[in-house]
């Protein structure tokens, strides 16, 4: 009896010794490919699927009848594959080997292998600094248990705390308290209450963090993307550049090109043009009083852009011989630079030309067409003069 009892009291430690180093090994090539680089980044969150492996060894209670009266305290070994869900919750295949020493000389030892799936809630690996980094977790595991000969249904549920091992956050370890219980089916002549064994140990866990961190490294490589910018000149600081801006000189809003907003005429790139009418005694190069607003307003315009050079237009309408025609359009447009000279416009800013009718702006079939031709236009020739000129 004695030897038999030796002999199951060895087979039981041998089986624990193998599990153990079974579970070490498994460790040694994952956490070899998991060294870690030294980096001060803040640790990266989990990805769904990433796996961790956890061993935890530790002392075996029994905590009642009949296993609390024929066994002393044991050992235990539990060894885990957890696949991430999401960055509170992982799940995976869980297996575990109890050894309880018989109380009695002789007896056999109590020898339970348990095989099931464990779903465990915990704390974010990446969490801040706070608190030490402590990662509280709780599990709960449905297993099938082998006890001798006899195929039993079991629970399991656990609680512990782990601290990171390293800046990586790779390695964990911490302390746990697991219960078991092992359900008994009733039996004629057996105790069938439920196996309850208490385990407490050290976890030991390691995951599979780095060669993420080390690709996603490599895809944030610094790249440096080199631009050239554009300067547009705005001489009058209204926000509207120059090559758009049809009075460069004198600030005006961008609606309006750039230019001031005048009353009786509108500044084109090309062409200062009136909103009304210049109008002049009958047959004659003499201004009438309702033209002076107008070419007031046409000084206050060249003011405000000295760049402008203007040609001064003059036109008539078909009546009479195309010589008085064009004598008196010559006229009517010198009459105009005149006015503007005296009203302190630089000659040499100033042109006249007259078109006779030949430039007919309407019909001269009807009184009003002709009244329309006899005109005098305004018209940019130069916009721009040499930098700094006024």
């Amino acid at each position: 009896m004695e030897t038999t009892m030796l002999r199951s009291s060895r087979l039981a430690q041998l089986a624990q010794a193998a599990f153990t180093a079974t579970a070490l090994l498994s460790f040694a090539p994952l956490a070899k490919a998991a060294e870690p680089e030294t980096s001060d980044a803040p640790p990266l969150p989990g990805r769904m699927g990433d796996l961790a492996l956890k061993i935890e060894p530790g002392v075996a209670l029994p905590l009642t009848n009949p296993q609390s009266r024929l066994f002393k305290t044991g050992g235990g070994q539990t060894i885990k594959a957890l696949w991430l869900i999401n960055e509170y919750m992982d799940a995976g295949p869980s297996a575990t080997f109890l050894a309880l020493p018989s109380e009695t000389s002789g007896a056999e030892a109590g020898v339970a292998w348990t095989f099931g799936g464990s779903l465990r809630f915990r704390r974010p690996r990446n969490a801040s600094p706070e608190f030490l980094s402590i990662s509280p977790w709780a599990d709960m595991d449905l297993l099938y248990v082998r006890t001798g000969g006899l195929n039993r249904p079991g629970f399991a549920a656990a609680v512990g705390a782990s601290v990171p091992v390293g800046r990586n956050r790779l390695f964990w370890v911490g302390p746990f308290a697991r219960y078991f219980q092992i359900m008994e089916r009733s039996r004629s002549g057996f105790d069938s209450n439920d196996a309850k064994i208490l385990s407490l140990g050290l976890s030991l866990e390691v995951g599979m963090g780095t060669e993420r961190r080390r690709a996603l490294a490599a895809a944030a490589e610094v790249r440096t993307v080199n631009t050239e910018t554009f300067f547009c000149p705005d001489r009058d600081r209204d926000g509207v550049p120059d090559n758009v801006d049809h009075c460069p000189d004198v600030s005006g809003p961008m609606d309006n090109w750039g230019c001031p907003v005048y009353k009786k005429l509108t500044v084109h790139r090309d062409k200062l043009e009136l909103k009304e009418k210049l109008y002049f005694a009958y047959d004659q190069a003499v201004l009438q009083d309702e033209s002076f607003p107008v070419l007031d307003e046409v000084v206050q315009a060249l003011n405000d852009n000295k760049g402008f050079r203007v040609q001064v237009e003059g036109h008539a309408s078909s009546e009479g011989g195309d010589d008085h025609n064009q004598v008196l359009s010559e006229d009517r447009a010198q009459a105009v630079l005149y006015y503007l000279v005296a009203h302190g416009i630089d000659n040499g800013r100033l042109a006249s030309k007259g078109f006779g009718s030949s430039v007919p702006l309407d019909t001269n079939e009807t009184i009003a067409g002709r009244e329309n031709n006899r005109r005098v236009e305004f018209v940019v020739y130069f916009t721009i003069l040499n930098e700094g000129s006024k």
